[in-house]
């Protein structure tokens, strides 16, 4: 099942000599594709069904990108400018913004407890902020340096961080945002990208040494895999047993399955430092977006089913 253009290549307005975005996540419900766009400091929105770019909601050199599954409202992490926003997709404003005290990388939206989770970008922290009266609540000192993706166990409300220099996940008991174990990861380095499977109640984690890992919650080595070095952002599609990642520019697809090593079902060269990659779990289609010389970009893919 090779994996081909949904639509063609979608230019995304830039500032002069900024090429870069960051974590994009799909909003299947409200059929909406959103993007960190370092580029231009801004939300990207774009429908998910025709690939058309909506607009941008400048909030600052944003990295991190997490959706309301309640009210559509997406919170962004302004990366330099040390803050937390919500924007409303629909008017395509900010509405709310706090500090906290440090640079934003990933984030994460808990909706039972009403928390955006925003990790520290290269550094040993991890910012908890209400939802409800957008305030910082407490800042969580994390082991090591450079935490990268995040993830939130839908059962537990668990809280999984990836730890790149320590190869290793911490976990964050959401009732007392403490540390409440860690998870040795001795098959990564540079721990990247964290999904958490909840049908098979594993851990998917890949590393910049070119290798992809499962685990159980509990924190057991199931199986491994080879993939391309450096990949980044991993999205997981449960309902089909699919996991996209972006690579060295490449798409590659893996299917996933409980007790079993992922295995490689498609790869297709995409774009000049294309990190980046979200899935539509209603559709299937994979969104990717990148940034080069010759413009920044979106652009949707889908499965050619032979």
């Amino acid at each position: 099942m090779p994996l081909v253009p949904f639509t063609p290549p979608q230019p995304v307005a830039t500032q002069p000599g900024k090429h870069y975005f960051d974590y994009v996540t799909v909003d299947a419900r409200r059929r909406r594709v959103y993007a960190a766009h370092g580029g231009n400091d801004s939300l990207l929105i774009v429908n998910a069904d025709t690939g058309k770019v909506l607009g941008q909601v400048r909030v600052g050199p944003m990295a991190g990108v997490a959706v309301n599954p309640q009210t559509g409202d997406v919170y962004t992490g302004d990366g330099r400018g040390e803050a937390v926003s919500e924007v409303d997709p629909v008017t395509m404003k900010e509405v709310h913004r706090v500090g906290v005290p440090g640079h934003v990388d990933a984030i994460a939206y808990d909706p039972l407890y009403h928390r955006i989770y925003a990790d520290e970008d290269d550094g040993t922290r991890l910012f908890v902020i209400d939802a409800r009266s957008f305030t910082l609540v407490k800042t969580i000192r994390l082991p090591g340096h450079k935490p990268e993706y995040l993830a939130i166990d839908p059962r537990t409300h668990d809280l999984y961080q990836n730890i790149a220099t320590n190869s290793e996940i911490v976990v964050i008991d959401p009732k007392t945002l403490t540390i409440a174990r860690t998870i040795p990861t001795p098959q990564i380095s540079d721990n990247h990208p964290l999904q958490i499977d909840e049908r098979d109640g594993t851990l998917l984690v890949a590393g910049e040494n070119g290798v992809l890992a499962i685990y159980t919650l509990a924190g057991r080595h199931v199986a491994s895999t080879s993939i391309p070095t450096f990949v980044d952002q991993c999205a997981l599609d449960e309902s089909r047993q699919v996991l996209a990642c972006a690579a060295k520019s490449s798409i590659v697809v893996y299917g996933v399955a409980a007790n079993a090593p992922p295995r490689l079902i498609a790869e297709l060269p995409v774009g000049h430092r294309m990190h980046n990659v979200g899935i539509d779990v209603l559709t299937g289609r994979i969104w990717a977006v990148w940034g080069s010389p010759s413009g920044d970009f979106v652009q949707g893919f889908t499965w050619k089913r032979q």
